[in-house]
Order: C-alpha cells, then structure tokens, then sequence
C-alpha cells in the first residue's frame, strides 16, 4: 500500500459514473482524495487555481471524451499549457468504441492510455499502483 494521499481528478459529464467511480475508490483501500469536474474547462479553471494558491497537482486524471463546454480532447490540448512540472499520470476514459478515438489517445503524449468505461476496482488499484509519488 501506499502510504501516500493519491489525488485523483475525474473529469466527466455523467453523475451515475462518477458516483461509480466514487464507490469503487472507496473499495480501493488506497488513501485517495478524489475531486470530479464535469467538463474540461471546469477541470482547467480548477487545476488553474491549484497551481495559483500551491495545493497539490492531482496525481491521476481519468477524462471522459464527449462533454459539453469542452470536450476531452480539447482538455488535453489545453492542459499542455498549463505550467505542471510534476509528473500526473493522464488516461482518456470512454464508453467510445471508435478506433480512431483509441488510436488519437496514442498521439497524445501526456496521456499514458485508454481505458473502457466502466472503470474497475482492479484496474483503478494498478493505476494507482503505477504512481510513482
């Protein structure tokens, strides 16, 4: 176990996966500080004023692709010009079946995978497990 507080920043639109995700963080057993924006530009204003008052960067961010205001993919790009040095571990997390949406996540270099929703407890604990802190 990690003997660390994991901060993870959810970013979807859909309260019933969020509250899925929330359950299985629970279940987890990790010490996790989980904190969810409902699209893109409200995670951008949020990791805006984290960096802006020094709190800590969120150590993984799991980002649903198709939302309003801006979208995943728009996230990402955006993200890239904030100012975060540490090292935050980035994954799309999609109901998308399209392969081009899997392959674009591969173009992407802040983002390390592709998961298909739902998130699992078991794969949440080896993300989690792969931080290195």
């Amino acid at each position: 176990m990690l003997d660390t507080k994991i901060n993870l920043l959810v970013i979807d639109d859909d309260d019933i996966n969020i509250f899925i995700i929330k359950k299985i963080v629970e279940k987890t057993g990790f010490d996790i500080e989980m904190t969810s924006k409902s699209n893109g530009q409200q995670a951008i204003d949020f990791l805006k004023d984290v960096i802006a008052n020094d709190r800590p960067i969120p150590h993984l961010i799991l980002i649903d692709i198709n939302m309003p205001v801006m979208n995943g993919w728009e996230f990402v790009e955006a993200y890239a010009s904030l100012a975060i040095t540490q090292k935050v571990d980035l994954y799309i997390l999609s109901s998308s079946v399209y392969e081009n949406d899997i392959e674009r996540t591969k173009s992407y270099t802040s983002v390390k995978g592709f998961i298909s929703k739902p998130l699992s407890m078991e794969r949440l604990t080896e993300l989690i497990k792969d931080i290195r802190i």
